[in-house]
């Protein structure tokens, strides 16, 4: 049957009829020099041929079904990996900027949704990966999965195992497609109707048996689903209100034992202290423009992925809270973060994620997009790579992960590697135009926290 798109990935694809929201991760790896291309070609051609949805594109369904995964009949290599060298002296930051641009540009929707470009050239000898992906095809941990399966532990080139044969890629028929959406409904609505068939004389048994249990118990996830899809008529930054196209790319390093020691000192873990970091740094952004900042939007992607999951594929839900921007104090403010995303995490709203997300793609899209223009900021929080590895025989120096802003002002995506946290800040320019005296302000931010591990 034919792979329909879930309904999270077909909301995140729906919703980029503005581009404001466009869903498009970038990550940017450095080397100490430039990497075998051959070898990492094959890498890549081994990984598109065991994980197909790196040679699919997405096709529209016949409505009310959600848009499928079909084999891209022209899918073509060399289109999505790029080789490109820099002039002599070519800086990060030249990386930076053509990062920025990728970051930018809409995919070729009539293509499978990635792009590698390798730069050679660098100042100090080294090399640079930019990897460009639709967020419908990974999120943050199956990407790491993924790059797994590029890396090696060593310098060494090993022998590869066989290639795999090219997946074949027949187009349904127009007859297939309308037959696969018939049974695609069929089969929601045949588990809508066994769900209601399964839980009913439960819900009538409880409602006799425990009526004042029940009817809290309805009441309470109710509540906990209308917090996770509950409109937000304006931002929480009587300052940062502007959302546009045009994208501002920045980088920062923070010790990874560092900030984990001063999360636990305040009785939080590393997430907690790194949303404690950015909102430190959005605080001090408003003072320096003379604005007083309280309570401000965030959204946030909480992982559902679990060890039966397939490597790779989108495993996350974006659920949104306030966060206390305008708290001073660092230590306050990492044990709040931690009591509001604990509340956050234990949603009884998490097990419907991809019924709510069904129920939202019905929703006028110009509705949807009013909503998440007025989320303030998004912090993501990624594990990477615990240890050195290697690509096409050249040491990975570090990497940093740019995730998309949709629609709010600032995405700032965690990333680790070895014993750093790297922070990857996507910026848009028409919310904060002013980056450097952003930036800074983020600095300051995370250097408060430090201090406390000191």
């Amino acid at each position: 049957m034919t792979a329909f798109m879930r309904n999270s990935d077909a909301f995140t694809w729906a919703m980029e009829s503005d581009p404001r929201l466009r869903s498009t991760v970038v990550t940017v790896l450095l080397l100490d020099r430039s990497p075998d291309w051959q070898e990492v070609r094959d890498r890549f051609d081994l990984m598109t041929r065991k994980l197909p949805m790196f040679r699919q594109r997405v096709v529209a369904s016949p409505r009310p079904a959600p848009p499928r995964w079909e084999y891209d009949p022209n899918f073509d290599l060399d289109y999505h990996m790029r080789r490109v060298a820099v002039p002599s002296g070519g800086t990060f930051d030249d990386v930076l900027e053509m990062a920025r641009l990728a970051d930018m540009q809409d995919f070729d929707r009539a293509r499978a949704l990635w792009e590698t470009t390798l730069v050679e050239g660098l100042d100090d000898g080294g090399a640079a990966l930019i990897c460009k992906f639709h967020h419908a095809l990974t999120d943050g941990i199956g990407g790491i999965q993924i790059a797994m399966h590029l890396f090696n532990l060593s310098a060494d080139l090993y022998a590869r195992e066989p290639m795999p044969p090219e997946p074949a890629a027949p187009g349904p028929s127009l007859l297939d497609r309308y037959r696969d959406t018939f049974r695609y409904d069929a089969g929601v609505l045949g588990s809508a109707v066994a769900g209601a068939v399964t839980w009913a004389p439960r819900l009538i048994y409880d409602s006799v048996r425990r009526p004042v249990t029940t009817i809290r118990s309805t009441a309470s996830t109710a509540a906990s689903v209308y917090r996770t899809i509950r409109p937000i008529s304006q931002t929480g930054s009587p300052l940062v209100t502007d959302r546009g196209l045009n994208r501002r790319l920045g980088v920062h390093e923070v010790p990874k034992p560092l900030l984990r020691e001063a999360a636990h000192r305040c009785g939080g873990a590393l997430n907690d202290a790194f949303v404690a970091g950015v909102a430190g740094g959005l605080r001090r952004y408003h003072d320096k423009h003379g604005v007083t900042v309280g309570d401000l939007h965030l959204t946030m992607p909480v992982s559902l992925r679990t060890a039966s999951d397939d490597i790779g594929g989108n495993r996350i839900t974006l659920m949104r809270f306030d966060v206390p921007v305008g708290e001073t104090d660092p230590a306050a403010r990492i044990r709040a973060i931690h009591l509001r995303s604990g509340a956050v995490r234990d949603e009884r709203s998490l097990p419907y994620t991809q019924a709510i997300a069904g129920a939202l793609n019905l929703m006028p899209r110009w509705y949807i997009g009013s909503i998440l223009r007025h989320v303030d900021f998004l912090a993501s929080d990624v594990p990477g790579v615990p240890v050195p590895v290697f690509l096409g025989g050249a040491k990975v120096r570090t990497q940093y992960a740019f995730g998309p802003t949709i629609g709010s002002s600032v995405n700032v995506t965690l990333l680790t590697y070895i014993d750093t946290c790297t922070l990857g800040i996507n910026v848009d320019i028409a919310a904060i135009p002013d980056y450097d005296v952003f930036h800074d302000a983020v600095v300051a931010g995370f250097d408060e926290l430090l201090a406390i591990a000191d």
